[in-house]
């Protein structure tokens, strides 16, 4: 294992080369572009040898690896914001011909307004592809998840989405361990796909269906996903035994802090976790017993590792950096759905921030607690919808005027 001070970027596509891809497809996107163009370096190096693809569009980087992988190769692709929108129509494909590519997202917001900066709209809109979704918290998770979903995607014969947001991680220098080539060959063996293109036995994959089989084409992968926790968890327990390095609680689907004993819960995914912590540490020395929830995993949503971590919780605060227009926040929509049925579910309220970069200070996140506190005592059925949603961050002055909050 060598430790390195490294750029996110650069951390994530050495841990692609170790995985020692086949085929990588490239096209450059701010706050992507390292993470391809630290390939091309490995690459012009000699660390790499597989193919790497230039490529002029995120719909073709898409496309290449969707045929590379169809016949028979590790493959690995790399996007963020509007250029997961233009990856968005085949990595439905990807998903329905059961393809187990790997892709990192650098999250970034979606125009308009034009902007480069860090949130989850891009890969929440995603969220029906039937990709699954993991997001890291530190470079280091950004890495280890490199691995994992390699592992992951290649035993389920599912495209896997591997988040970390964009500049907060990306583009910050942390001390990493870089994982030597024995432990990846050990943990990621070469892979050996059960049905490739191949002229000699010609055959069609992800073809035309009529509606007598459409329904059922679509039922599978939906399946396949429904169990996708068993495969995480599994390959989450072996990742520790080869590198050392646990991820969180429930076969690594959920990671908590300080939630044994909290009347409160924090709740959101990426980094932002990380101020979430100092704020609960900061917010627990005035007294306001409070814990933290972070999904390590979007999709497949981990319902049942949530309603167990905050089943002795009395308000839930969602802390999300993505909405989605004329509904809602959908970290916290999902939530909601899945604690609907519980007897006594706790109060969840959705608080909207950072959105685009805006910054979250560990001040923002203390006083979101102090709020959530305050609100413990209060029955979920007291709340309207529209008072369970809440936009701290808010600049009212600059709205509109036919637009009020």
């Amino acid at each position: 294992m060598t430790r390195e001070i490294i750029k996110g970027t650069d951390a994530v596509a050495k841990a692609v080369v170790g995985a020692d891809p086949d085929v990588v497809s490239a096209y450059p996107i701010t706050p992507q572009t390292g993470i391809v163009e630290g390939i091309a370096d490995l690459a012009a190096d000699g660390h790499y040898n597989g193919e790497f693809l230039r490529i002029d569009s995120e719909f073709n980087a898409a496309s290449s690896v969707i045929g590379a992988s169809a016949a028979g190769a590790r493959t690995f692709t790399a996007t963020s914001s509007n250029g997961l929108k233009l990856m968005s129509e085949p990595l439905f494909t990807a998903a329905g011909m059961r393809l187990p590519l790997v892709l990192a997202v650098a999250n970034r917001s979606i125009s308009a307004p034009l902007s480069i900066w860090n949130d989850h709209t891009d890969t929440m809109a995603e969220r029906d592809s039937g990709l699954i979704q993991l997001y890291a918290e530190d470079v280091q998770e950004a890495v280890d998840n490199t691995l994992i979903a390699f592992r992951v995607a290649e035993e389920l014969k599912l495209p896997v989405m591997s988040n970390l947001d964009g500049f907060v991680l990306t583009h910050v220098q942390e001390p990493v361990d870089v994982p030597e080539p024995e432990p990846v060959e050990e943990f990621l063996p070469p892979y050996e796909p059960e049905q490739t293109l191949d002229p000699s036995e010609p055959k069609t994959m992800g073809a035309y269906a009529r509606p007598e089989h459409w329904t059922e084409a679509k039922y599978v992968p939906h399946e396949v996903l429904l169990r996708a926790g068993d495969a995480i968890e599994r390959a989450t327990a072996e990742f520790e035994e080869v590198f050392g390095r646990s991820y969180g609680d429930a076969g690594g689907l959920v990671d908590t802090y300080r939630l044994d004993d909290a009347d409160v819960a924090l709740l959101t995914l990426g980094s932002l976790a990380g101020t979430a912590k100092d704020a609960v540490d900061r917010a627990r020395e005035d007294g306001i017993r409070v814990g933290v929830v972070r999904p390590r995993v979007f999709r497949p949503f981990p319902g049942e590792a949530l309603r167990e971590v905050l089943g002795g919780v009395e308000a839930v605060g969602v802390l999300e950096k993505a909405i989605s227009p004329g509904s809602g926040g959908p970290l916290s929509m999902e939530l909601k759905s899945e604690l609907y049925n519980l007897p006594d579910r706790p109060l969840v309220r959705d608080f909207v921030i950072g959105l685009a970069g805006r910054d979250i200070t560990v001040e923002d996140v203390v006083g979101i607690a102090d709020e959530l506190y305050v609100d413990a005592d209060v029955s979920p059925h007291e709340f309207a919808p529209d008072e369970e949603e809440v936009w701290p961050q808010l600049r009212e002055e600059i709205l509109p005027e036919e637009v009020s909050h």
